[in-house]
């Protein structure tokens, strides 16, 4: 528990973080909704997108209930994303209607991209928000945007939404389409994108995600995106392993890293609080379409040493371990 000290407390909007794992069901050893709220609560965010990615995937009315029901639970605000194609390996489309009435706010296949031109055409054609997990980055964002707008010109109404952007050729791609005017699509990268460059990688799976860590130019485009809004969002994809996985030689290890409860104060050291909480709390709000007006407490000119030991994240392997960050969120739980 973080108490309140001799410092300015700033009351702000909470955070939504439109890309999370909380591995629950299936990968408890990993993250339980419970820790993943927990986590969450901690770095400022009172509400989340989780990704289906889980075991039994959440593809079925029955998975987005429970894991609606267990937030609840926890009188927390999850917003659970449901797979586009029937256990994510397949061609066959979900039932976007039956799905979206169950609770699901949005779909993905997260790690498993769809990689069929048609299947991601009739799935732009349900007019439901789809968040690209986009793998071969560049390339799947180009044919993509070029679907986005054929199905606009049949006369649908997609919502396409970008996750993770981490290059500055997907940059260039995203900005070129907006200045087309092209409405309802975005585009999220994570705080890993612009605080580290693939100079940082050691030989172990701290620093493994995919897509991975470019180069100090793509750090740089992503920054820029993030000023000139081409890049509407910061999600964290907090995306917990055990520490034993990450811990493993870089070969070996799964990708992900966890980022809840470091996102706030990474981004308001480089965007400022206005432009931050366009990112983590407004813009969310905007694409998902929902009202969610909880407020938090941060003490912006707090200095705090990041400290995974002390993350209510199962994982304490992180890639920000050791740096000193300004701007810290006040919680009680």
């Amino acid at each position: 528990m973080i108490k309140e000290k001799n410092y300015k407390i700033t009351t702000i909007p909470s955070f939504i973080d439109m890309h999370v794992h909380f591995r629950e069901p299936g990968f408890e050893y990993k993250e339980t909704i419970e820790t993943g709220i927990k986590a969450a609560r901690a770095g400022g965010f009172l509400g989340v997108c989780t990704m289906p990615n889980t075991n039994p995937v959440a593809d079925n009315v029955k998975v987005i209930k429970e894991i609606l029901s267990k937030a609840k639970k926890y009188h927390f605000d999850i917003y659970p994303v449901a797979a586009v194609t029937k256990n994510l390996n397949s061609g066959e489309l979900v039932n976007f209607k039956e799905l979206k009435q169950a609770g699901a706010i949005a779909f993905s296949n997260d790690g498993l991209p769809i990689l069929d031109k048609d299947v991601f055409l009739e799935a732009l054609k349900s007019e439901e928000l789809i968040l690209s997990h986009c793998e071969d980055e560049t390339n799947e964002i180009n044919w993509q945007i070029e679907l986005f707008e054929r199905v606009i010109k049949s006369g649908f109404c997609p919502r396409l939404h970008f996750c993770h952007v981490s290059k500055k050729e997907s940059v260039e791609l995203i900005r070129k389409a907006k200045r087309k005017g092209l409405k309802n699509l975005s585009a999220e990268t994570a705080p890993h994108y612009f605080t580290f460059t693939k100079n940082d990688i050691d030989n172990t799976g701290t620093f493994k995600m995919n897509p991975p860590l470019g180069d100090e130019a793509d750090k740089r485009a992503i920054m820029d995106g993030l000023f000139d809004n081409t890049i509407d969002v910061i999600a964290t994809d907090h995306a917990p392993h055990s520490n034993a996985e990450k811990l493993s030689p870089y070969s070996e290890a799964p990708n992900g890293i966890t980022g809840l409860e470091t996102a706030f104060s990474l981004s308001y050291e480089l965007l400022g609080l206005d432009k931050t909480l366009e990112k983590l709390a407004y813009n969310p709000r905007k694409i998902l379409k929902i009202h969610n007006t909880k407020m938090i407490k941060a003490a912006l000119d707090e200095q705090w040493l990041v400290a995974p030991t002390l993350f209510k994240t199962k994982c304490k392997v992180s890639p920000y371990k050791g740096m000193k960050l300004k701007g810290r969120i006040i919680y009680e739980q």
